[in-house]
């Protein structure tokens, strides 16, 4: 039976590159004897074959069926040992781990003075990298060494290595507290989303005081700043205080600028970082800003002043894409943006495999919104049943809830309207369900739900009721978000002048601050 991309060795050997699989070929082919190794004629195999299917693997081999298990397991094996030479796969880590290794096989070998030199390097290449774990595990061995190397410095070589071990003990130890910190307000957002009242907003913010660790900025290294302001970035976001955000994603992204090496030792928190400022920037609309910050990180891609590599590569298509459209919201140019749109879902087809559904059905809302923003109501209600019936999606409720009400909207817009009470009693019933029901969501389907009784030379007044009822809540701290999601007072307004509502957020736009 086939299994298609769930089996680990299937996948591992679809994601090699031409290179790759060549560079393996030349590694396996080193010695005579792997010619006609089962491990390689499976490789072959699973490397020309759409799918996984082990009744293929027997048909086509001369494997038995109680070898499969074991051929899997070393071809997998000696697939990652190949990976582990390539240049591209090399990293500080692995060239500090690969030195390492050497010193222990001298150790074993007496040679104490050969074996200690390189730990002395490679510690040296630890610290200046922020490797601060490894550099505690090289210091952790020249101990054992030192140990049984007694020469005339030894009392002084103990009391430097002791305090040494200590003091990296210590930093390790409080980075893993801010680590600690960070992932968990990074999960406490996955799982409550965002606060909703003040007593949310107080119990949050005990949450972070209490696991907070006391610390010296000017004694934190990179990594502990980096943990830090990572944490102070999850803390503001759940809070909505998005001017927060982006300083602390400001201050992540600067901390590279400082460290510019660890754009190409630490590339995925480089990327991470750039798309929290760029999504903290477009919550607080600054388009200007917003813009150099895009072209910056296209400008780092495309001169390769990150490492690229099948990881960062996907991580590189989905910040681009999301921000492009991103600048396109802020601009209010969605009809310009249409184009773009057919070329980017067909960019998402061929990223379909690397990509997660949540990242995939983030690109539909965004889709859905810039048809909304184009007038083309069909396209986008297209868009978002996407959503609404993915039964795959099991995170951010937020998107399920605002791709409903975005649903509902639609619906009135192109006129379809003969099921209209139907979709208003589901589309309420969901909020409830969800908890998610704000004051924004409330007016708006009370005001669809009622549409249908107003005569049409009221409708105007209708629509201007309703948006000042709802521009009341544009600054409220815990209502703004909704906005953010589905731009109503715009919609609103495009309603009330009988103008596309594209041309109103232009207006808009041209009204920011340059």
């Amino acid at each position: 039976m086939a299994i298609e991309q769930k089996d680990a060795l299937f996948t591992l050997i679809k994601s090699l590159s031409k290179s790759e699989k060549r560079q393996f070929r030349l590694y396996v082919g080193r010695l005579g004897g792997n010619r006609e190794a089962n491990f390689i004629s499976l490789f072959d195999l699973l490397d020309k074959s759409s799918s996984y299917d082990d009744a293929l693997i027997l048909k086509k081999t001369s494997i038995k069926k109680q070898q499969i298990s074991n051929t899997k397991a070393h071809l997998y094996k000696q697939i990652l040992v190949s990976l582990r030479f390539n240049p591209v796969h090399q990293n500080i880590r692995s060239q500090i781990r690969e030195q390492f290794d050497f010193a222990a096989i001298l150790y074993s070998k007496g040679l104490y003075k050969q074996s200690l030199k390189i730990l002395d390097k490679a510690k040296d290449q630890a610290l200046k990298n922020s490797e601060n774990n490894l550099a505690y595990e090289i210091v952790e061995f020249e101990k054992v060494i030192e140990s049984q190397y007694i020469t005339r410095s030894m009392s002084n070589r103990a009391e430097a290595l002791s305090s040494q071990a200590r003091n990296l003990s210590e930093q390790n130890t409080l980075i893993s507290k801010l680590s600690n910190l960070s992932l968990q307000l990074y999960s406490l957002l996955l799982k409550e989303g965002y606060v909703k009242n003040d007593e949310d907003s107080k119990k949050v913010t005990a949450y972070f005081e209490e696991r907070l660790p006391d610390y010296q900025i000017d004694q934190l290294g990179f990594r502990g700043r980096l943990f830090l302001y990572k944490a102070y970035l999850w803390h503001s976001l759940i809070l909505q205080d998005f001017v927060s955000s982006f300083k602390f994603a400001q201050k992540w992204v600067d901390l590279f600028e400082k460290y510019p090496q660890m754009k190409m030792q630490n590339p995925v928190f480089y990327l991470k970082g750039v798309n929290y400022l760029l999504e903290s920037l477009y919550l607080i609309k600054h388009k200007t800003r917003f813009n150099n910050v895009l072209k910056t990180l296209e400008s780092d891609i495309e001169e390769e002043n990150i490492a690229l590599n099948e990881n960062t590569r996907t991580l590189t298509f989905l910040y681009l894409n999301q921000h492009r459209l991103n600048l396109y919201f802020l601009e209010g140019r969605f009809t310009e943006g249409l184009s773009y749109v057919e070329t980017l879902i067909a960019e998402i087809r061929l990223y379909s495999a690397k990509i997660d559904e949540h990242h995939i059905m983030v690109f539909y809302y965004k889709i859905a919104c810039m048809y909304f923003g184009a007038g083309n109501n069909k396209a986008c209600i297209d868009f978002v049943k996407k959503i609404i019936y993915n039964k795959d999606l099991r995170m951010r409720e937020d998107l399920l809830c605002f791709s409903r009400v975005l649903n509902l909207v639609a619906h009135y817009e192109a006129g379809l309207d003969y099921h209209i009470e139907k979709l208003i009693v589901s589309t309420y019933k969901f909020l409830l369900k969800m908890n998610d029901f704000n004051q924004v969501q409330q007016k708006m389907i009370a005001f669809i739900k009622k549409l249908s009784g107003i005569y049409p030379q009221d409708l105007k007044k209708e629509f201007v009721n309703l948006h000042k009822a709802l521009s009341q809540l544009d600054d409220h701290p815990y209502e703004k978000r909704a906005f953010l999601y589905l731009d109503i007072l715009s919609w609103l307004e495009s309603k009330i002048q009988l103008i596309p509502v594209e041309t109103i957020i232009q207006q808009k736009a041209e009204k920011m601050l340059k």
